[in-house]
């Protein structure tokens, strides 16, 4: 019987069992791919503080390894189900394996929808991006692309606008879903096309992106680019706690900014919960929160 389970290995995670270990709670945390999240996907990570450059893998490994220092126990496998018997959170494995705690925090993050292109998992990271808050900036003075149609596409256009030489804006549809005010902005801007009814078939490139086939109007031609932003949305995975949060019309768990959910003994951290910000630091945040809350659910 742990004090805590932490489902989700990533920052959010991570930081959650180093704050619970620290108030003196046994913590077990189960990921199910990699510790450390998506944050591992980034070749450079220059926008948490403390570091002026680091690797992603490197700041997951460091996340991983403070947690167990203070004495999380870890374990690689994928939560199926829950099972919530008020004092008692029972969470089932795929392997089998059954684990009981007293509280239960999920922070399972968000994954960003993908192409569904050949060769889009072995260019994320080079050249192929999903986070222009992140990553725009290693992309000051060359090409890039943005694929999408709602806010989030046009928001990372108009930052991406601001460092890039030239930025397409590439969407399925004739018109954007987003803001009329948003797409005003880049319409004003030199340096910014936008090519509509069009979708995205090829990444062009050996280890690194160079370019991109366009299908557009029944013919396909390339563009020669260095960096595309894809900004098709997130989906959170939430399949497996449905049961025991709320979630919202996107599906995320429907929880502010204090991580608690409607079951009495389970909280929610990092991009998996209803936000508008979904960075890093914010899920670090979450990660303390959702922490000091469990805690102080124990001790009462």
């Amino acid at each position: 019987m742990f004090d805590i389970i932490i489902v989700g290995g990533g920052p959010a995670g991570l930081t959650a069992a180093t704050y619970a270990c620290r108030a003196g709670k046994s913590v077990l945390v189960i990921e199910k791919s990699a510790f450390g999240g998506q944050i591992t996907w980034s070749p450079r990570v220059e926008n948490f503080p403390s570091y002026v450059s680091v690797s992603g893998t490197e700041l997951g490994d460091r996340l991983l390894e403070q947690a167990m220092e203070q004495g999380a126990e870890v374990e690689l496998d994928e939560v199926v189900s829950i099972k919530d018997s008020g004092t008692v959170k029972t969470v089932i494995c795929e392997s089998g394996a059954v684990f009981e705690g007293r509280a239960l925090i999920v922070a399972v993050g968000a994954k960003p929808r993908t192409l569904g292109v050949e060769r889009e998992e072995e260019l994320t990271g080079n050249g192929v991006c999903y986070c222009a808050v992140c990553d725009g900036a290693f992309y000051s003075g060359k090409t890039v692309a943005v694929n999408g149609g709602g806010n989030s596409a046009l928001q990372d256009a108009v930052l991406l606008s601001e460092k890039c030489a030239k930025v397409y804006l590439i969407h399925r549809r004739d018109s954007f879903r987003g803001e009329a005010r948003l797409v005003d902005v880049l319409k004003a801007k030199s340096n910014v096309e936008f090519i509509l009814n069009a979708s995205i078939t090829k990444l062009l490139g050996e280890e690194e992106l160079n370019g991109i086939v366009i299908e557009q109007d029944g013919r396909e031609y390339g563009i020669s680019l260095e960096g595309l932003f894809v900004a098709i949305g997130h989906r959170p995975d939430l399949t497996a706690f449905s049961e025991i949060t709320k979630l919202d019309d996107a599906g995320y768990a429907d929880s502010d900014e204090r991580c608690l959910t409607g079951t009495p003994g389970i909280f929610v951290a990092g991009d998996c919960r209803r936000k508008d910000v979904r960075q890093l630091t914010t899920a670090v945040a979450d990660g303390s929160v959702a922490a000091l809350a469990a805690c102080a659910y124990l001790d009462r």
